[in-house]
């Protein structure tokens, strides 16, 4: 399974919800906190075109703007 990382900041509903429901099917992941790791949000900023947008996953060299979990999944698993 490739490796997974959320990009996430505090007060993100659909972050928490992503995670809960990867959580729920045992897929292993990452967190970066994009509000504590400002070089961090350069990196999402340069992977959805400028925004901040959360959660943005990161799955091997792809990434994934609000991706549902079926997607996480189906990627990491790939």
């Amino acid at each position: 399974m490739a490796a997974v990382t959320i990009y996430w900041r505090a007060m993100c509903g659909y972050c928490e919800v992503l995670k809960r429901e990867l959580d729920g099917r045992g897929v292993d992941y990452d967190t970066v906190d994009i509000w504590a790791d400002r070089d961090q949000a350069d990196v999402v900023r340069k992977a959805t075109g400028g925004d901040e947008i959360v959660p943005t996953v990161r799955i091997g060299g792809r990434f994934f703007v609000n991706p549902s979990a079926d997607e996480v999944e189906e990627a990491a698993a790939a």
